[in-house]
């Protein structure tokens, strides 16, 4: 995928969008207007879909900055397929930790730097400060009005879910035996898994935040005391516990990225996945467009091309997640997330607990 470079001088044009209101073609015409200041309880825009004048109006920018939380692997797929699609519109991605990227984010904002056009995470309490802090822009593709279920997105159109993720366990099958492998999370605390599980930590992955959230919620924090008496391994993303499992660096993941389970055993690798008879974590992923992105004809045309039917494949085919559009094809050898049973997800819960989700969990983990 090509890379674009972004200089001082872009990012002094994005701080500046803020204040002087970027310009972006208005659907249907071939003018150009400031994009709609949209408060908390405004009403959504209508539907848009992907035309001619915003084409054009993109390949002028000639740059789009993308934010995601999603593996790097498929987010420059996703760029690459993009920049096929739209020749003349380079797609830097910057991918971190969901909890990274926010942060970085909130840096810039306080630094009155506006680098970021479109954002991909794994916790939707993100969305729900950017919202509260006006930063989001208004807009509404017109495959997710049509194709996405309303609980997917913002009823003000100010972000919407891109991909659903479950936070499972899995296993070395040449480490453990199926029978034996572990069923539910008082199983994890059997003495014989002692040093041989690993866990990604909640500072790091929104992935992870949901999922100790909804856990600690669900089993209280007495079970994750008894869990760290099983001398658990800690890593940082949800990508890396998949990871640990292939490689046969540790027998149990505890939690992660399910998909990356799903993509390592149909490459041959020897991994399971089991999803826990108490419930299995749940994550929706978000996007949204920024207010103050630097370059936002770019940024709409790689957010609708996002949530349409050829990158939500490329999501189901490639990536093996979940996607909340209705036409999308699943392949054989994924559970349907209806057959699963879950957990319930909190954005409200997660938003006001986050910090002291990361404080115990680290005190009693010592990480």
């Amino acid at each position: 995928m090509a890379k674009s470079r972004f200089s001082r001088r872009d990012l002094l044009k994005g701080s500046a969008a803020i204040a002087a209101g970027s310009v972006v073609v208005q659907p249907g015409a071939g003018k150009f207007v400031r994009p709609a200041q949209a408060q908390v309880g405004a009403p959504a825009p209508a539907p848009e879909a992907i035309t001619t004048a915003l084409i054009e109006a993109a390949k002028k920018e000639g740059k789009v900055a993308f934010y995601t939380a999603m593996d790097l692997q498929l987010a420059e797929r996703f760029g690459r397929t993009f920049e096929q699609k739209f020749p003349g519109i380079a797609v830097r991605v910057e991918r971190s930790g969901a909890e990274r990227v926010f942060q970085r984010i909130d840096q810039e904002y306080q630094s009155n730097i506006r680098a970021v056009d479109v954002v991909n995470t794994a916790d939707q309490a993100h969305c729900i400060i950017w919202k509260r802090n006006g930063w989001l822009a208004p807009y509404l593709p017109e495959e997710v009005a049509k194709h996405f279920d309303k609980a997917y997105y913002d009823p003000n159109a100010l972000h919407v879910t891109t991909r659903v993720l479950v936070s499972p366990f899995g296993y070395n099958t040449r480490l453990v035996k199926a029978e034996e492998a572990p069923k539910s999370f008082a199983d994890l605390l059997d003495p014989k898994w002692a040093g041989k599980m690993v866990k990604a930590h909640p500072a790091y992955s929104g992935t992870i935040m949901n999922a100790t959230f909804q856990t600690a919620r669900e089993l209280g924090w007495e079970y994750f005391e008894k869990l760290a008496k099983q001398r658990v391994m800690q890593v940082q993303s949800a990508t890396d516990t998949p990871k640990k499992i292939s490689l046969g660096e540790r027998a149990v993941m505890i939690d992660g990225a399910g998909y990356l389970v799903i993509q390592a055993k149909e490459k041959g690798e020897p991994v399971e996945i089991v999803y826990p008879s108490e419930g299995t974590p749940l994550a929706t992923s978000p996007s949204a467009l920024f207010k103050g992105a630097p370059n936002p004809n770019a940024g709409r045309l790689f957010y609708n091309w996002l949530h349409g039917l050829e990158a939500q494949q490329i999501l189901v085919d490639f990536a093996r997640q979940y996607s909340p559009h209705s036409l999308t094809k699943e392949k054989p050898g994924v559970r349907k997330l209806a057959d699963i049973k879950l957990m319930k997800e909190d954005p409200e819960g997660v938003e006001k607990m986050a910090e002291e989700v990361k404080a115990r969990y680290s005190k009693i983990f010592g990480v």
